[in-house]
């Protein structure tokens, strides 16, 4: 089974930009779906967005035009690209793969994500 791993949390001040990254340890190109979820303590884990192998994405409303998913097959890594942070995007930020001959959804460990001033 495919093992995930993110990378690239940290701490940012509102308004600012991160880059989050998840490396597979197998290839991807047969996953159906790459996503990250986001999870704040209390609250159920939730889809941040999600990019096929057919090139489609999905975005949550809350971060669509900030948030850019990506997925390079060849190099089995997914990226999320965060700008305009706000401190509503402090969460736990995991990556996930679903479908396309998983026998079951991955998850990687996830990462922190912080925005405050």
């Amino acid at each position: 089974q495919v093992q995930l791993v993110e990378s690239g949390g940290g701490l940012v001040q509102p308004g600012g930009s991160l880059r989050l990254s998840c490396a597979a340890s197998a290839p991807i190109a047969r996953i159906y779906s790459m996503n990250w979820y986001r999870q704040t303590p209390g609250k159920q884990r939730e889809l941040v967005a999600r990019v096929t192998n057919g090139g489609r994405t999905t975005y949550a409303d809350s971060v669509k035009d900030r948030f850019t998913i990506s997925r390079d097959d060849r190099k089995n890594t997914v990226t999320l690209r965060m700008n305009k942070l706000n401190p509503e995007d402090t969460a736990v930020y995991y990556c996930n793969g679903e479908g396309g001959g998983l026998r079951s959804p991955v998850w990687g460990q996830g990462t922190q994500v912080t925005v405050s001033s």
